[in-house]
């Protein structure tokens, strides 16, 4: 009887395997099954196949936490910066500085810019002033002369004039309403070379002032009838003769007429009397000189800073004449409240 083969010459593993197993054939991933070792069978024993143990099964995914949501929406991801703000100092920033200065037109472009601004702001200041000065000498020849009066500033920059203090090229104008109680007489002056840099009790000085007063026949008439007595009540009518430089006074009714001849007389004017005539005989003169002499002194004969006249002429329309005065002193508000505000 032969024995069989010893089954400890065999490779113990045949047992441990199971047939026909392929480890090619697992899962990607999967762990391979555990081999179970036999121990040899003793001599004389038989062996019992041992069956393969069991695979476990595959691990299943555990379900997580969900995914934070990104910190900007979809359509912003390729916009947002990643990092923080860029410097001024970043190359980028150095980059687009030279770039500027070196296109030239940019910096044309900023220059202009400046200029124009400080130009505009020079030019606003420029007016605010003038009009300023323009209103306060404007009220200062309106209470003198008791009449409307426009005021203007000649070409030279009114805020340079007012840092050196003086002032040139000033032009004065009257409505023509009236100066003082002359009715329908105008002034037209011209001021120049005013310097106030005052000392004592004037407020600086007049280089040069110029005036050219016109005053209508119809403004004659009615300041004689308002203004001198007895002569004034008979007066209807004003007659000028430019040739003989005379003006006829005339009443109404031919009552009676005065003609007297406009003169300059030491630094103001004259009415002297030509002629008076009642009920178209001559008659004596002395008393309506005397009434004319207070008329004009009153009148046309007492204007500030030294104002004279130099001549005077006898027109179609009425009466024109000239005054002026040179290096006066401008009072001070003690002496003269209309200059107060100067």
């Amino acid at each position: 009887m032969t024995n069989p083969p010893d089954a400890s010459r065999e490779d113990p593993t045949v047992w441990a395997r199971p047939g026909n197993h392929n480890p090619a054939d697992q899962p990607a991933g999967a762990s391979e099954p555990e081999t179970q070792q036999v121990p040899a069978p003793a001599a004389g024993e038989r062996t019992q196949p041992v069956a393969p143990a069991e695979a476990p099964p595959p691990a299943q995914p555990q379900p997580g936490p969900p995914p934070a949501p990104p910190p900007y929406p979809p359509e912003q991801w390729s916009a947002t910066p990643s990092g923080p703000p860029p410097s001024e100092d970043t190359p980028a920033a150095v980059k687009a500085k030279r770039r500027l200065l070196r296109d030239p037109m940019s910096v044309v472009l900023a220059v202009i810019i400046v200029v124009a601004l400080l130009a505009a702001g020079v030019l606003a200041a420029e007016l605010y002033a003038r009009h300023r000065a323009e209103s306060v000498v404007a009220a200062a020849a309106e209470c003198v002369v008791r009449d409307k009066v426009s005021v203007s500033f000649g070409p030279t920059p009114f805020l340079l004039e007012h840092f050196t203090g003086d002032y040139r090229d000033i032009s004065i104008r009257t409505a023509g309403n009236q100066i003082r109680s002359a009715k329908g007489m105008k002034a037209d002056i011209e001021v120049d070379n005013v310097d106030l840099h005052g000392h004592g009790n004037s407020k600086g000085t007049i280089g040069a002032l110029n005036a050219t007063i016109t005053w209508t026949s119809n403004g004659i008439k009615e300041t004689v009838q308002d203004s001198v007595p007895i002569v004034g009540g008979l007066v209807n009518s004003v007659t000028t003769n430019p040739s003989a430089g005379t003006v006829e006074l005339k009443g109404a009714l031919g009552l009676g007429s005065v003609t007297v001849k406009p003169e300059v007389a030491g630094n103001g004017l004259a009415l002297t009397v030509v002629k008076v005539t009642a009920m178209g005989a001559p008659v004596p003169s002395e008393t309506a000189q005397s009434a004319l002499d207070i008329f004009a002194s009153r009148l046309i004969n007492d204007f500030p800073l030294g104002i004279h006249a130099d001549r005077v002429q006898v027109t179609d329309n009425g009466v024109t004449a000239h005054f002026s005065t040179t290096n006066a002193a401008i009072p001070s508000a003690q002496s003269d409240p209309c200059f107060a505000k100067l």
